[in-house]
């Protein structure tokens, strides 16, 4: 029987490759090894890939506003600085957010945890009046009401103990923590530098990609593969906009409606409810905790007016707002969104739901195209099934 060169290739390639699967599983320890140092050595250059990937979404907005390619055309030199002066001013909005949030939202935190000792200090009694009228019948009750107490000062002697004793094996050592913060400035600074290359010769850089692409991948397969690498980029710069701008409506909407029915912590809510929304389905009912607890503190009615506050601006959002900001950006069914949280969650903690959904998107979209393909292909029209 005669064997192609094609078949004795393929048989070669096929063999190989069972080898290779079955030398990582007997030496799978050498290879997890391997790939952690692989990754720690790549890992500031991800890093920088996905800053980039965040600053260019603003940036080409940003280009795309300020210098359109139709009105600077002639003028070679503005042609020229439009890229630098977008990914300028980008930066500049981003250290603003910065600052914003170390000089406005940190002194408020401080000043919230300052005075959060005298606040559950001063509501113990009200606890025990309360307790007094519903359960003075209750022995057991009573009697803990009676002795429960809140000293400030023995909670921060008990954490500053934790962090000498309960956590000495991770403080111990001034060195290695200085050697982390040393290495973690290191690899951020890296990872920057990396980002502002590859915005600034993204052009470049996407030419000789496709180059190598094309060299090493049939012409079938690699177009198909630069329409997945599309459909991907576009899903996830949708999915990320669309976020970014309900998370800051929705903070923008708590402050306001705080600040009107004159709710304490307006800002300090507001803020840690714009971050919180940033994480899909769930993250706004994380901020509203927070908040509750903290107005709580102050004068229980108040939290529950913010309780009934947030449900209203929480329909309000999911009903109006996010169908238009956000919209259709990731093509997702409602239940695969959940999905895409609840397994992006538990593999990855709050980074698996921000990169799950749009993931899952480019899969289901990629997976509705063959269905599609395949019904046409027998001839079925998708309307006709019900």
């Amino acid at each position: 029987m005669n064997i192609s060169d094609e078949a004795v290739k393929k048989i070669r390639g096929l063999i190989i490759f069972a080898a290779i699967i079955i030398a990582c599983f007997w030496k799978y320890d050498v290879v997890i090894s391997v790939l952690a140092f692989i990754f720690h050595v790549i890992f500031p250059f991800v890093l920088g890939g996905a800053i980039a990937f965040v600053l260019n979404v603003p940036m080409n907005f940003i280009q795309r506003h300020l210098f359109p390619e139709d009105k600077i055309e002639k003028r070679k030199v503005i042609k020229k600085l439009a890229r630098p002066l977008s990914m300028l001013i980008v930066l500049f909005c981003v250290i603003g957010i910065i600052v914003l949030v170390m000089f406005v939202l940190i002194p408020q935190l401080g000043n919230t945890f300052a005075n959060l000792g005298n606040s559950i200090q001063a509501f113990i009694p009200k606890i025990q009046k309360w307790a007094e009228t519903l359960f003075h019948d209750n022995k057991e009750i009573m009697n803990w009401v009676n002795h429960l107490e809140f000293d400030w000062n023995k909670i921060m002697n008990a954490g500053i103990n934790f962090l000498k004793n309960g956590a000495g094996s991770v403080l111990d050592s001034t060195i290695m923590a200085a050697k982390s913060i040393v290495s973690g400035i290191a690899t951020f600074f890296i990872a920057f530098v990396f980002a502002i290359y590859i915005l600034l010769q993204k052009e470049k850089l996407s030419i000789q990609a496709k180059k190598v692409l094309f060299a090493f991948v049939r012409k079938g397969r690699a177009e198909a593969t630069l329409e997945v690498l599309s459909l991907t980029y576009n899903t996830f710069s949708s999915f990320l906009t669309g976020q970014c701008v309900e998370a800051i409506i929705l903070g923008c909407m708590f402050v306001i409606t705080m600040s009107i029915l004159r709710l304490p912590y307006a800002l300090l809510v507001g803020i840690v409810i714009a971050f919180t929304a940033l994480i899909p389905i769930f993250g706004a009912f994380i901020g509203c905790v927070v908040g509750a607890f903290l107005i709580f503190m102050v004068d229980p009615i108040k939290a529950l007016i913010f309780i009934v506050l947030f449900l209203i601006l929480q329909q309000i959002e999911g009903n109006l707002i996010y169908p238009h900001v956000v919209g259709s950006s990731v093509g997702l069914p409602s239940i695969w969104v959940l999905a895409a949280v609840s397994i992006g969650g538990s593999l990855m903690g709050v980074v698996g739901m921000l990169i799950f959904i749009p993931i899952v998107s480019v899969v289901y979209a990629l997976f509705r195209e063959v269905v599609y393909l395949k019904l046409k292909q027998r001839k079925i029209d998708p309307a006709d099934i019900t």
